[in-house]
């Protein structure tokens, strides 16, 4: 399945030096745009999308209209010094983002090489390899790109860091198993143990997902920590939080943790920069005392637990 595509590109939106909630120590994540799941409170809806796309920042515009002269399907206008967006009409051909001289519209992922992105990575191996950190390969979801992903991964390797992906593990398994044998931590996403209820918030069922996490377990030299999103009226009770425990239990010690991460609103402002409605404006935070009752009920069950985001 190895890929020998010697200028093989991914499409990657953002690639943050010096994470530090991606796996241990200092880090470099690379994300890769594309996602094959759905779901309704997503944090970053600019990795939805496999193509670059364009994303707005109302802000900064200096209503010149060159955007409005280079659009080829006449989708933006300035009005009433105000510059609107039919997005329905937009092809994402980029023409707008070229031209804005203020960065009011730009391109959110771009197509790169397998070499440029390495080269940052690169330069900051010294804090990875004194911090114990590494590359993370993240998402969207890092599989729908896994030939982009495991080049990453192989190249990793070969400067001798730590590797880690992170995923919902929604993909074939021979694809996964390939791109595991280049990766030493998984952060595996785990929405809802219900297959059902999986399937009402993300789109899809679970049942590729949890074979596939139970697949990794069993894998030699894989360490799994479990992410889970703690989601208000979706899978915030104690009741499903102890279904997750049971699923992970017989995993350990591969498994070793489950990671809590609380929902919030940091992406709210990226929809109305898509074009997109928020779907869950109404829904409220998750509360310290909650996070700390469900921390409780993971400890109960002798399972590492920690808090992330």
């Amino acid at each position: 399945m190895h890929d020998d595509v010697a200028e093989l590109r991914g499409v990657v939106f953002n690639i943050q030096r010096f994470s530090v909630h991606d796996g241990p120590g200092i880090r470099t994540t690379v994300f890769l745009k594309g996602c094959p799941l759905r779901c309704a409170w997503c944090s970053n809806p600019e990795a939805l999308q496999a193509e670059p796309q364009i994303i707005t920042r109302d802000a900064k515009c200096i209503r010149c209209g060159k955007c409005v002269e280079v659009c080829p399907e006449h989708a933006i206008a300035i009005a009433e010094n105000k510059r609107t967006i039919e997005w329905e009409k937009c092809n994402s051909r980029m023409q707008c983002a070229e031209v804005c001289p203020s960065g009011a519209i730009e391109a959110t992922g771009r197509y790169m090489t397998v070499a440029e992105v390495m080269d940052p990575v690169g330069r900051d191996a010294g804090f990875y390899r004194h911090s114990g950190g590494g590359m993370t390969v993240s998402g969207g979801e890092p599989l729908l790109q896994w030939q982009f992903a495991l080049r990453l991964l192989r190249e990793a390797k070969k400067m001798e860091l730590h590797t880690a992906l992170d995923t919902t593990g929604y993909a074939d398994w021979e694809i996964l198993d390939e791109v595991l044998n280049f990766t030493d931590l998984v952060l595996y996403d785990v929405k809802h143990p219900n297959s059902a209820r999986h399937q009402e918030g993300t789109g899809v069922p679970n049942e590729r997902i949890l074979d596939n996490l139970r697949r990794t377990a069993a894998k030699s030299g894989i360490t799994v920590w479990v992410r889970y999103p703690i989601i208000p009226h979706f899978n915030d009770s104690e009741e499903v939080l102890e279904e997750l425990c049971d699923l992970v239990l017989p995993l350990k010690p591969a498994v070793e943790k489950i990671s809590l991460l609380p929902y919030h609103k940091f992406g709210e402002a990226k929809y109305a920069a898509l074009g997109k409605a928020y779907p869950w404006r109404e829904i409220p935070t998750i509360g310290e005392a909650q996070v700390e009752t469900l921390k409780k009920v993971v400890k109960s069950r002798g399972i590492e637990v920690d808090v992330g985001r």
